[in-house]
């Protein structure tokens, strides 16, 4: 039996259902940045008068839960479809940012195997003065098991 999607969507979305916090240390986002390959002292050198989290950066912040404590199971093989960031302002070094989550999309593709259902889990994030510094979105794709 398929899964309601449109259920899915009205008793879902939107919710907020994790929070969490995140002090940022300013040697491990600059050793993120030297692995990407980024060359830009302000996001590798500590003593750069602009020194600043590289934008995607967030995406390796990861929250308490990745899904509602009540979401169902919805079988089928689960895989990582990707991130994607919104960056609004510069994270600095020593600030603690606060992390809440909630299911912003939930969708369908057909594809070769089957539908695929689409989860995307936005963990909005902001700073110790509330301003909304970024969003990182994480995509979870599940293929429906055929029916028998």
């Amino acid at each position: 039996m398929e899964t309601d999607i449109e259920e899915l969507r009205s008793g879902f979305l939107n919710e907020e259902f994790d929070e969490v916090t995140f002090d940022i240390d300013g040697e491990r986002f600059a050793e993120y940045a030297l692995s990407c390959g980024e060359q830009d002292p302000r996001f590798t050198d500590p003593s750069h008068a602009d020194f600043q989290a590289p934008p995607t950066f967030v995406s390796t912040l990861v929250g308490g839960r990745s899904l509602p404590v009540d979401f169902p199971r919805l079988g089928g093989v689960g895989m990582d479809a990707g991130k994607g960031v919104e960056w609004m302002a510069p994270i600095r070094a020593g600030v603690t940012l606060t992390g809440k989550s909630h299911l912003h999309d939930i969708y369908t593709k057909t594809g070769r195997s089957g539908r695929m259902i689409f989860l995307v889990t936005r963990m909005e994030l902001f700073d110790e003065e509330g301003i909304h510094v970024a969003n990182a979105d994480t995509r979870t794709v599940i293929r429906e098991r055929p029916s028998e």
